[in-house]
């Protein structure tokens, strides 16, 4: 401090420990990470409780998945999930995973047990619509309000743009409804 005299006052125990050209995640790592112990979750209690065999296996690739021990691609270093079925078309995965939607929509234990993951809302909203569209029964369309509040900002957000926006939990502007459907509020 070059001669200059200061006082320190605190309880030193909570003083952050000092990382010589560290930056701040480094002094973060230096705090917290010497304190936090890694736990692993290893039993799923579906399969336990339940006795569940059908999804013993797919727990299995979970933790394999988890624990790093999926095959590695030798020429771009890609993970390779193994799959013992490949489907070729978005077609065929409808088919295998809601077989026979039409007699079977009124049911919910078996939509209960029936789900098709995508990585993007776009993929979601599109198998949507398409299964939507096989159940029998009419369809209403429900739209959103267009209006805005002060005429000058119409401008800077057009309502079109606004239409097209769809964040997730929040209604698409054009809320299309089957009869029989089940639909999940939120």
């Amino acid at each position: 401090m070059g001669g200059v005299t200061f006082i320190m006052a605190g309880d030193f125990r909570q003083t952050q420990p000092v990382v010589p050209r560290g930056t701040k995640a480094d002094e973060l790592n230096a705090i917290i990470w010497r304190h936090v112990t890694k736990l692993r979750l290893r039993t799923n209690k579906r399969v336990k409780l339940h006795g569940e065999h059908s999804a013993s296996a797919f727990t299995e690739r979970l933790l394999d998945i988890g624990e790093d021990k999926v095959l590695v691609d030798s020429q771009d270093g890609i993970k390779v999930l193994p799959c013992d079925t490949m489907v070729s078309s978005l077609d065929e995965i409808k088919n295998r995973v809601f077989l026979s939607i039409t007699h079977h929509y009124h049911d919910q234990s078996w939509l209960c047990e029936r789900a098709i993951l995508a990585p993007k809302n776009d993929a979601v909203n599109k198998l949507n619509e398409e299964l939507l569209q096989q159940i029998p029964g009419g369809s209403r369309s429900y739209t959103s309000i267009d209006t805005i509040l002060e005429t000058d900002q119409a401008v800077y957000y057009p309502i079109e743009f606004i239409n097209s926006l769809q964040p997730p939990g929040v209604p698409p502007h054009n809320l299309v409804l089957e009869k029989g459907a089940l639909i999940m509020l939120i």
